[in-house]
Order: structure tokens, then sequence, then C-alpha cells
């Protein structure tokens, strides 16, 4: 049996590689935004009848609050960030996909549900000890 401050550090260790993963999986895509604009995330809201605009949005969820995930400061919202993010990826460009199989058996947004479901676990553990927030910052 693990003595508590044992069980403390893997917990926080697991936080660690929670964020890590989920901040270099997302970052590939706004890095992708970043040099090739958002040109078609424009178009897809103002097919939905949205404002062009709130597709600079992407920049926030997909490159600053990754980044504030990474590094543990602000992260339950960095994460809600995230998740809201990826639930208006789902609406926007994925509803087709909701009920379909991909060719090799798995769901076809298995990936965006990975995204979204760890946002959501961040949004609920926080950052942990390792992270520049801390264990008492107020949205760690």
């Amino acid at each position: 049996m693990q003595s508590a401050p044992a069980a403390r550090n893997h917990d926080d260790l697991g936080k660690l590689i929670l964020r890590v993963v989920l901040t270099l999986l997302l970052l590939f895509h706004g890095l992708s935004k970043i040099g090739g604009g958002v040109g078609f995330i424009e178009g897809m809201l103002q097919k939905a009848g949205l404002p062009a605009i709130f597709a600079y949005g992407v920049y926030v969820g997909e490159v600053l609050a990754p980044l504030l995930l990474l590094v543990g400061l602000f992260t339950r919202a960095a994460a809600a960030v995230v998740a809201v993010n990826m639930v208006v990826a789902l609406l926007l460009v994925h509803t087709g996909e909701f009920f379909s199989l991909s060719d090799t058996g798995g769901w076809a947004l298995e990936l965006q549900g990975m995204y979204l479901g760890s946002a959501i676990a961040l949004v609920f553990l926080g950052a942990g000890r390792f992270s520049l927030g801390g264990l008492e910052g107020r949205w760690n």
C-alpha cells in the first residue's frame, strides 16, 4: 500500500502527462491554422449563420489554451476553453460522423472525443503540483 504523499506524487505526475499530451497534440492543429489561416473555418461559421470573426477563437482554443495547460497556469479555465473549442469543432465539422465507424472499426470521432474527454478531465483534476500555478492556484 502506498503512502499518501507517494500516491499524491503519482497523481500529480499523471496530471502532468495528461496536460503535456493534450497540449502537444492540439498545438499541431493550432500551428497549422497559424500557417494556413482560418479561412475555411470562417466559411463554415458563415454557413452556420455565425459571424466569421469567431474563427479567430480557434487560436485561443488550439494555441493559447494548450500553452497555458502545458505550463499549468489557469489550467481549469484553459481546459474549459479547449473543451468548448472541441464541442464547436464537433458541431461545425463532424456532425455527420457522430454515429460512424472508421475503416479500422473505431469510432470516427475517437481523436476528437479523446481531446474533449481529456480537457473535461483537466477541468475537474486541475494542474497538480508540477505546474507554475501550483496546487493552491485558484484556477489550477
